[in-house]
């Protein structure tokens, strides 16, 4: 067991660095046995800092020393302390260079911080704290320099040599080494430097901006992905246009590069002009990526790319602001991504994984605000939390203010900290100052972690043809947080009459045209809403377009969720309106399993399947079931194989009694034509596989042979991928066998197609039982290394193959436990986020909960068990 427990890091210890970097000059020898790293740094006194005479500082980590000189001057063994961690000078003047040599065994690196290898290539990955693994320096973000980076290695082996910002010498040396230097003109915190040593293959184009420069853009990937390239500069290329037309923002360096890499922790990486991509984020063709891999490239590459102003000319001022960054670039990809295809389709992914994921992080023993108060290990606060609720604080805010006030905050906010290292309230005062808003109440956001609760009441006053809304909001006590106080809620509504027409929003009698929603402004704990001139009871709808990352509760009747399912005007509640009622039917067959399917739910579906009027997009949206995770988060005390089963039985009901309709939306919907990727394509494929999953679920003849010939002859790994998954997901055993394996077979030398078919098994509760999830660890294309393969299978069983990990013999839990323990060793970052499913075991029924827990104290009473995974486990278990 664990003797050393992790420093907790406080926000409010926080205090300015007592020594800056101006100027970082570093030279890399790259072998094969090691590198040896010089860095010269450029250094002084911070004049904001009361440290005195401090000693300078330096965070190291994994480093040997071999020299360290002061000014030229080697310094002598009494002149500084090597500790392991740091590198303590005691002594130094008020301006100086520092010239440190390290060396460093990037090809033994498994936990993928700082500089290692991945398939012979060198590469990096320094965010949050990476630099500190490939030389001493103080690695902290409101530290900013401007960096030159020198890379010398065999000129055969590694041809290629990226670093930061632009490129400025090259040349051979002797021993058929080669050189290239890079220089960045931009001062940048250490987590965002970056270096590639590799045989790639280099991908070009140019775009030019609004200024009309010209920009030379570069990816460089592995021979073998050489067709996998085009996509994502198109999406680069769409990215730069539209952060010029809707913020401004112009791209500042000569040259914009990304390489693909296979070993990432991550899913990419922002730095300054050399994007990291984990491989799967970044690589696709229309043979191997599905129509869901394109949109998240394509929401990743606008993601990485934003941050060039939102992160990277403005950064963080230290890691309790990392949603600063993160969270208004995952709000404007947000907008990228709706801008590029259905905004309706965009709003409800978002917010189910809200409502699926971050409400359950925001519920259970890792609950954190947006700006976190204190952290053990950084790594594990890239959350959910930060990144898409920090999102939704943005959105919010816009909502708040209107798209012109917004953008005019945006454009203060860049314009007033241009190079700088702020804050969240930096962020949010040039909000105000923008619109002369008062957002002080707002901040609460970020200060208050738990999701806020809206219980909504009405009542009609049909003399007087009034109707009131009663809106109490409550905020749950979490961990280390109670008594909150309520927040600043953007609550969008509209009222719907008996015809399905929206009603005019009257706050008094008497007034001239109303319009027909408005976003009520909640800010304390119960407000009372009158809306006049209502001549009937009306149906309320209500958090239109998920206008706040909040839970409603709302007695909401079955008559009333079909009404809204068929004529709200607001896309997100007429979906929203489908999940509630298909949950209040799955949860009424948990409490009473005999009882029979409510009939309603099939017409409403029917009607789903016959409306080709309706946005085809949302309606394969509106199919989908709400998920065995959501049910479990809806849950008091989760019994996972009574949800599992309810589920199962509204599936097959549904199915079976629309098999024709079923049959008719798969034929409807065939391919015709070339694949394309427009949103009616996207839209047409997945109500296709859809329809082809549900006929498959219930042992449908006619849908496997339409299974089995959509496998054998599909042009796209969209409807291929929809064919093995409904054959998967089948209980067409033999077929179910033959299809993977000729699957594999086909896709075997593709390790981003490998994943998806390790996760499509992985992820079934048919194919990937325990039994079936070991094998698939000693399987060929299996690599403890990688951590893509390690999610596909471990990740993808545990987070969504649910009824087989909760198996009530608790054998998933001691599986999970068993691999958390093994990869703790071995990429700790990995082992912190594997072990999650386990830290919710409060949530669940008494059967599940104490072997949930058992196996979590398994992991804690490891032997010298990481910071990371410490962290997690102990702030699980505490009570």
């Amino acid at each position: 067991m664990r003797t050393n427990q992790p420093q907790t890091i406080c926000l409010s210890d926080y205090k300015v660095p007592a020594y800056l970097v101006d100027q970082v000059d570093l030279r890399f020898e790259l072998f094969e046995d090691g590198a040896r790293v010089h860095s010269v740094l450029s250094v002084r006194r911070n004049p904001e800092s009361s440290g005195g005479d401090e000693p300078l500082y330096l965070h190291g980590d994994s480093l040997v020393l071999e020299s360290v000189a002061l000014n030229g001057t080697p310094l002598a063994a009494g002149d500084f302390d090597d500790l392991g961690d740091a590198l303590v000078v005691s002594s130094v003047p008020e301006a100086f260079e520092l010239q440190v040599v390290t060396w460093i065994e990037p090809q033994n690196n498994t936990r993928l911080e700082g500089l290692y290898k991945s398939s012979g290539m060198f590469c990096t990955q320094c965010e949050a704290e990476g630099f500190r693994c490939i030389t001493f320096y103080p690695d902290r973000p409101d530290v900013m320099a401007r960096f030159r980076t020198r890379i010398e290695a065999d000129r055969d082996a590694y041809p290629v040599l990226l670093s930061n910002g632009n490129p400025v010498a090259k040349g051979d040396l002797e021993g058929g080494r080669h050189y290239v230097t890079w220089e960045d003109p931009f001062p940048k915190p250490a987590y965002l430097f970056a270096l590639v040593a590799g045989d790639l293959v280099e991908k070009k184009d140019t775009f030019t901006t609004c200024s009309g420069r010209s920009i030379d853009l570069r990816m460089y990937v592995e021979p073998r992905n050489a067709q996998k390239c085009d996509f994502a500069l198109d999406a680069l290329k769409r990215s730069m246009r539209w952060d010029e037309d809707v913020y401004g923002r112009e791209y500042d360096l000569d040259i914009f590069m990304i390489v693909a890499v296979d070993d990432f922790n991550m899913g990419a990486m922002e730095n300054k002009g050399l994007n990291i991509f984990n491989s799967s984020c970044v690589l696709a063709s229309q043979e191997t990526a599905t129509d869901a891999a394109f949109q998240r490239i394509e929401a990743i590459v606008a993601h990485e790319y934003f941050h060039n102003w939102s992160g990277n000319r403005v950064t963080c001022r230290d890691w309790f602001q990392l949603s600063l960054k993160e969270g208004f670039t995952v709000f404007r990809d947000a907008q990228f991504s709706a801008d590029m295809g259905s905004p309706t389709v965009k709003r409800i992914e978002d917010a189910t994984l809200l409502r699926t994921a971050q409400f359950a992080e925001d519920a259970g023993p890792m609950a954190h605000p947006v700006r976190p108060a204190s952290y053990m290990e950084i790594s594990n606060f890239y959350t959910l939390t930060i990144y898409e609720k920090g999102a939704e604080v943005v959105r919010m805010i816009h909502n708040l203010l209107g798209e012109s006030l917004f953008r005019q905050g945006s454009d203060l906010y860049f314009q007033r900290h241009d190079g700088q290292a702020v804050t969240t309230d930096d962020f949010v005062r040039a909000m105000e100052d923008a619109s002369g808003r008062d957002l002080s109440q707002f901040r609460l956001w970020y200060e208050q972690a738990g999701t806020p609760a809206l219980t909504v009441t009405d009542e009609f006053d049909e003399e007087r043809c009034v109707y009131r809304l009663t809106v109490r909001q409550s905020v749950p006590d979490t961990p280390g947080q109670t008594g909150k106080k309520p927040q600043h809620i953007p609550f969008a509504v509209g009222l719907l009459g008996r015809d399905g027409q929206p009603l005019p929003l009257l706050f008094s009698a008497g007034s001239d045209d109303a319009p027909v929603e408005r976003v009520l402004e909640l800010t304390e704990r119960e407000h009372c809403f009158e809306f006049h001139g209502v001549s009937e009871r009306p149906v309320p709808s209500l958090l239109r377009g998920f206008s706040a990352p909040v839970r409603v509760h709302y007695p909401w009747t079955r008559e009333q969720l079909l009404f809204l399912m068929n004529h709200d005007p607001d896309g997100f509640n007429r979906w929203d309106a489908g999940q509630r009622l298909a949950v209040d039917v799955i949860q009424s067959l948990i409490v009473a399993p005999e009882a029979e399917v409510e009939p309603r739910l099939v017409d409403a579906y029917r009607s789903l399947l016959r409306n080709t009027g309706l946005d085809q997009a949302l309606v394969a949206k509106m199919l989908q079931l709400p998920s065995e995770a959501y049910l479990i988060e809806l849950s008091e005390q989760a019994d996972v194989a009574a949800i599992h089963r309810a589920r199962e039985a509204v599936l097959s009901h549904l199915a079976t009694h629309l098999r024709d309709e079923l049959l008719a939306c798969y034929h409807c919907n065939s391919a015709q034509g070339d694949y394309q990727l427009t949103p009616d394509s996207v839209a047409r494929r997945s109500l296709r596989n859809t329809a082809l999953g549900w006929l498959l679920h219930i042992g449908d003849q006619q849908g496997l042979v339409l299974a089995q010939e959509q496998l054998r002859s599909a042009d796209n790994m969209t409807d291929r991928l929809g064919a093995l998954r409904a054959l998967v997901n089948s209980d067409f055993v033999e077929e179910r066998t033959q299809a993977l394996e000729g699957f594999y077979q086909a896709f075997r030398e593709d390790p981003q197609v490998v994943e998806l078919w390790f996760s499509v098994q992985a992820a079934s509760v048919r194919a990937g039982q325990l039994p079936q999830i070991t094998q698939l660890l000693e399987h060929e294309a299996f690599d403890w290394k990688n951590p893509n393969k390690v999610r596909s299978v471990i990740g993808a069983f545990a987070s969504q193959n649910l009824a087989a990990f909760h198996n009530p013999d608790g054998s998933g839990y001691a599986f999970l436990a068993t691999q958390v323990c093994r990869l703790d060793d071995s990429n700790p970052q990995i082992a912190s986020r594997l072990v999650t499913p386990l830290t919710r075991w409060r949530k669940f029924a008494p059967e599940y909960r104490v072997l949930m827990k058992s196996a979590l104290e398994r992991v804690r009473d490891k032997d010298r068990l990481s910071g990371d995974v410490y962290e997690v486990v102990h702030k699980s278990l505490a009570d």
